[in-house]
């Protein structure tokens, strides 16, 4: 009777070790080599031209979008002959680059940066600086190069010399450098104005704030690193905008006011490099005042505009002002619940509203030479794609310039309106076309054949459910098992981030590699973007505010309710995988519902919110003071003892962006609960495990679920 038993469970559950492997390995699906389709290295356009500058082979490449025509830029051999001339160490290979001008290419090499003239082929400028610079800003207007060694910031000219803007001794007083953790689109610390004659850069104080250890345990006797971070209602940073003159080598500090604390966010100048626009951010994040100051003595000028929202304001993009007009920029803002365009004066008045509508605005891209128009892409057919449009600014006339549903990727050429258009979607791999102003096709550059076309895999399907609120579209994505028979039972993976700042479901070719290894391997493998996620509008993200995980937690309920509805899931064999926000998902997924979730494996978990930093937890949570309850509510070191399946955590050592410290407090409550959680440490690594050991991680992870699920 056993053995007529197990024979007779053997025909109704796929069991994932004993799935064929049919050519996609491990190693293969986490390098990522199937998702290559065949690709066109790209350079950006010739400034004030129609050419389009390809990487081919050891040579740069013009392709002229009007004819066809290809004629050679640049080859490895050109460039070392500058090298040569300078008696300087040759290249292997041409390195990454920026548009100067028409004929003038920037680039690094050996600790030094060249401005290389494309004509003449030889270099017009050189600036050397120590092997530790870093946060590299180059002025072509003036042909000076910012950069900052460890903390203070440099200034460089083509002639040796290198001129201290700021000399503080102090290591927590911090110069050139991004401020704020990065939150806010805030990706560099130093501004250029545009005649050159100026550099605004951040002045960050990060003595108020107090060290965090991390142990780095290579050598015999481990070292100690300090570094700052300010947890969720703990002192911050104070940061200030300053602003140095070449000319005179003297810095004014702009006057912000006296709130230390406040965020100073997405830096812009006008024109006339005379006012220095900042979009300034209470602590609290709920109010932004679109501030100007005079850049030659810092005086505060006026507030344009504020805006204010009982849950938070994020502002991402600075002010873009008009080409063709001084007097006028564009702001973006998800004041009306998705982010869209405002047309403003430099008066502070509203001119109109550029976009609206339930849809997001993705990137703007640029203007057209005569500055009737602005291009962006956005998500306007569907929340999983994106397309190119152009907008006439005197109307608000909005025109699509791609077609084909599915994700658009665009390299725009702002002196002709030409672009490339990167496509794919589902069924497409990668195709890749010159197109003009108007979208009409003038060059099809690539069609790639599917990498994977002799290897199978499981299906991928797209899917929509409703959310836990009843109304709302959720979009998923569903693999099936390799030769998936809908009479058999298999084990299911959810794969979870669920966060701010995220969107997984995207109507791509590309899937993550670990997905389809697992369903090659019989497993079924389920995403949802949930409420909580990137790409909805101001609503559908922000309905986590002071209660983070609760929204989520329901709505990944929904995915399970779905999978239960096809009847071929093993609802008794459920697991659930994430890392960061989605190692706090899998974590709470585990303890709140332990009778749903057999096993988990949660990477780089925040397991308590007053544990991370202030910019991020505070947005979404308030402080812990201002909000008590959604804190306690939302911690899982309260909730150990729920723990009924096997839930693995991995931690990096040093993860200076979600501690350690949330790991191991946690096991600490598991050990007081007696219960057993399975855990895994990466030495050396940060906040997440990446280069030769990622496959390492993968292996571990697919053994646990293969072993307890």
């Amino acid at each position: 009777m056993k053995k007529i038993l197990t024979i007779l469970l053997s025909t109704l559950f796929v069991f994932p070790t004993m799935a064929q492997n049919t050519g996609l390995t491990l190693e293969n699906a986490i390098s990522g080599w199937y998702s290559y389709a065949e690709n066109i290295r790209l350079n950006g356009w010739q400034p004030d031209a129609n050419n389009l500058c390809i990487h081919k082979g050891s040579s740069l490449v013009f392709l002229n979008a009007s004819g066809g025509t290809e004629t050679d830029a640049l080859t490895l051999a050109q460039l070392n002959l500058a090298f040569q001339a300078k008696q300087m160490k040759e290249l292997k290979t041409i390195p990454p680059f920026e548009w100067i001008d028409r004929n003038t290419l920037l680039f690094a090499a050996n600790s030094t940066h060249f401005v290389f003239n494309l004509k003449a082929k030889q270099f017009e400028s050189v600036f050397e600086y120590p092997e530790n610079a870093a946060n590299f800003d180059f002025n072509p207007k003036q042909n000076l190069l910012a950069y900052t060694v460890l903390n203070n910031l440099y200034i460089a000219s083509p002639n040796g010399n290198s001129v201290p803007v700021t000399t503080d001794v102090n290591s927590g007083i911090v110069n050139g450098q991004t401020v704020h953790r990065n939150e806010f689109g805030i990706s560099k610390g130093t501004f250029w104005s545009p005649d050159g004659s100026k550099l605004a850069f951040y002045k960050k104080d990060e003595t108020f704030v107090a060290d965090y250890p991390l142990v780095h345990v290579e050598e015999r006797i481990a070292k100690l690193e300090n570094i700052k971070y300010p947890m969720a209602g703990e002192k911050s940073e104070e940061v200030k905008l300053m602003v140095y003159s070449p000319a005179t080598g003297k810095s004014i500090v702009l006057k912000t006011g006296d709130k230390s604390e406040q965020y100073l966010t997405n830096i812009a100048w006008n024109p006339e490099s005379t006012i220095v626009y900042i979009a300034v951010l209470n602590r609290e994040q709920n109010k932004m005042q679109f501030n100007a100051y005079n850049a030659d003595n810092g005086n505060f000028i006026a507030t344009l505009f504020t805006e204010e929202n009982s849950r938070y304001v994020e502002p991402e993009n600075p002010a873009l002002f008009l080409p063709k007009d001084n007097t006028k920029f564009i702001w973006q803002s998800e004041r009306d619940g998705y982010n869209h365009l405002y047309l403003y004066d430099n008066s502070g008045q509203m001119l109109k509203q550029l976009t609206s509508g339930a849809w997001v605005v993705n990137e703007v891209l640029g203007f057209d030479a005569a500055g009737f128009h602005v291009f962006i892409t956005a998500t306007k057919e569907d929340p999983r794609n994106a397309d190119l449009y152009r907008i006439e600014l005197s109307t608000g006339t909005i025109t699509k310039l791609t077609e084909g549903s599915g994700v658009h990727s665009i390299t725009f050429n702002n002196s002709t309106g030409y672009f490339v258009d990167n496509f794919t979607n589902r069924e497409t791999p990668r195709i890749m076309q010159v197109m003009d102003s108007e979208g009409k096709l003038r060059k099809k550059m690539l069609e790639a054949v599917n990498p994977l076309k002799d290897i199978k895999t499981g299906e991928v399907k797209m899917i929509t459910i409703k959310s836990a609120d009843g109304k709302t579209d959720l979009y998923g994505r569903l693999i099936l098992p390799l030769n998936f028979d809908p009479k058999k039972k298999y084990p299911v993976i959810v794969y979870v981030y669920g966060g701010p700042h995220a969107q997984l479901v995207k109507n791509t070719w590309s899937v993550p590699g670990w997905d389809l290894f697992m369903a090659q391997k019989g497993y079924i493998m389920l995403t949802i973007d949930n409420r909580g996620s990137a790409g909805r509008g101001f609503e559908f993200e922000s309905i986590i505010h002071r209660n983070i995980g609760t929204a989520e937690m329901a709505d990944q309920l929904k995915g399970i309710e779905y999978l239960k509805s096809l009847g071929y899931a093993d609802m008794d064999r459920i697991g659930v995988h994430g890392w960061s926000y989605g190692g706090y998902m899998t974590t709470s997924l585990m303890l709140n519902h332990a009778t749903v979730f057999k096993v988990g494996a949660a990477g780089g978990p925040v397991i308590d919110w007053k544990y991370y930093e202030v910019m991020y937890g505070e947005r979404y949570m308030d402080t812990p003071q201002e909000n008590p309850a959604g804190y306690a509510n939302n911690s899982l070191l309260t909730k150990a003892a729920n723990l009924k399946g096997r839930l693995l955590l991995i931690h990096g050592d040093i993860d200076n962006t979600v501690v350690w410290q949330h790991s191991l407090q946690f096991l600490k409550e598991c050990v007081k609960a007696d219960v057993i959680a399975d855990y895994y440490v990466y030495p050396g690594h940060e906040h997440n495990v990446r280069g030769k050991d990622r496959v390492n991680l993968m292996r571990k992870i697919t053994q646990f679920f293969d072993d307890f699920l």
